[in-house]
Formats: C-alpha cells, structure tokens, sequence
C-alpha cells in the first residue's frame, strides 16, 4: 500500500499487514503477535493501522489517539493508576506518552492510529 496522500484512501479494515511475535519480556499470556502499517504523517504525527493477536502484553505508551475497527480488548492501567477500559468496534482511545499499559486482546484488535 502507497502512504495516504491528500485525495486519495485506503481499506485500513482490509490492507494486509505483516505480523511478528512481540518481544518476550513484554508477553504476559499467550503467543500474541502485531503488525502495523505506517499510512504517512499528518500535522506532524504519524498516521497507521496496527494490530494485535489474541494474548496478553505490556506496553509503555506515546501520545496516541486511535479508533477501533475490529476486535475487542481491556486496556489496564499500570501507571498512573487508572480504570480499566474494554475497546471494540468504534471505541475511540487518548493515550499520553510513558503510560504503562497491559492490553488483554480477546479478538484481535485492529485500530487506526494517530502517534507522535
């Protein structure tokens, strides 16, 4: 897939997208595996499509807003301590850089993402 140039559009539910196994440390349950695509920059940030296999894995955070297309995940809060939040379909997520994260995907989860 070319990036996403201005008047153009792109089957972010369809594209295929290349998946490797996340690093060991980081998988707390399961075999998950990711891929992302990389779509192109947009005000400065870039613009992609990511996704997860079912699994259990930790994450330290960037300054991320991304929408849900498919799949269903709780999202637990290692710092700072907040309320988990389950996401599917349409969820729209705000997460701050250096939030540390642990995802429960129990379909695989796939979201447009908007990062710096």
């Amino acid at each position: 897939m070319t990036p996403l140039n201005p008047g153009t559009a792109a089957d972010a539910a369809g594209v295929s997208l290349a998946h490797e196994p996340l690093p060991a440390s980081d998988i707390r349950a399961g075999t998950p595996s990711a891929g992302a695509l990389e779509l192109g920059a947009f005000g400065g940030a870039e613009l992609g499509v990511w996704e997860m296999t079912p699994g259990v894995a930790a994450d330290v955070e960037s300054d991320e807003v991304f929408v849900v297309l498919s799949g269903r995940a709780r999202i637990e809060f290692e710092s700072p301590a907040l309320p988990s939040v389950d996401i599917g379909p349409g969820s729209v997520m705000r997460l701050a850089s250096g939030m540390r994260t642990v995802w429960t995907v129990t379909e695989t989860l796939r979201k447009v993402y908007l990062t710096r």
